[in-house]
């Protein structure tokens, strides 16, 4: 493991509580939920989505990585909430590997979270490879924060 990187166990990202359909770790960082029936929390189910439309191009189907960007299921089981935040609205250069900034992308900004919680999700081998068939429903408060990101149209 390389300096400065902590491992994280698959307690460590248990959902101890909710605030407005966002669940949060012990350490107050957003994280999954998926039910003993495969019920996904909405967040893990939008993230599936974000995730598959903004990033997979490069980093390969359900986070697994390719010839081209690393496998993030890989990467979030070391990488803090802070660090992932930082390193997708910012971007980072790895020798020749080049991650865009994409905090100016509202398509993957407004979604953060969501593409956070997947992410998490994939590496700790909650959610599989597949579309999660059942999820809760949308929040009051997610669509109230989606459009005040989005901006209403």
């Amino acid at each position: 493991m390389a300096p400065g990187t902590v491992a994280f166990a698959a307690d460590d990202a248990a959902a101890v509580k909710s605030e407005d359909g966002k669940y949060l770790d012990k350490e107050g960082n957003p994280t999954y939920k998926v039910g003993a029936d495969g019920t996904v929390d909405w967040y893990t189910y939008s993230g599936y989505r974000r995730y598959h439309s903004e990033c997979h191009v490069c980093h390969g189907p359900d986070g697994m990585g390719s010839t081209y960007a690393p496998a993030l299921q890989d990467s979030l089981k070391t990488m803090s909430y802070g660090d992932f935040v930082a390193v997708v609205a910012s971007g980072r250069k790895n020798g020749s590997s080049v991650m865009p900034a994409l905090g100016d992308n509202p398509n993957v900004a407004c979604y953060m979270d969501d593409l956070y919680v997947y992410l998490r999700a994939r590496a700790h081998d909650a959610v599989g490879r597949v579309r999660p068939a059942k999820k809760e429903d949308k929040p009051d408060a997610y669509t109230e924060t989606e459009k005040s990101c989005m901006g209403s149209r």
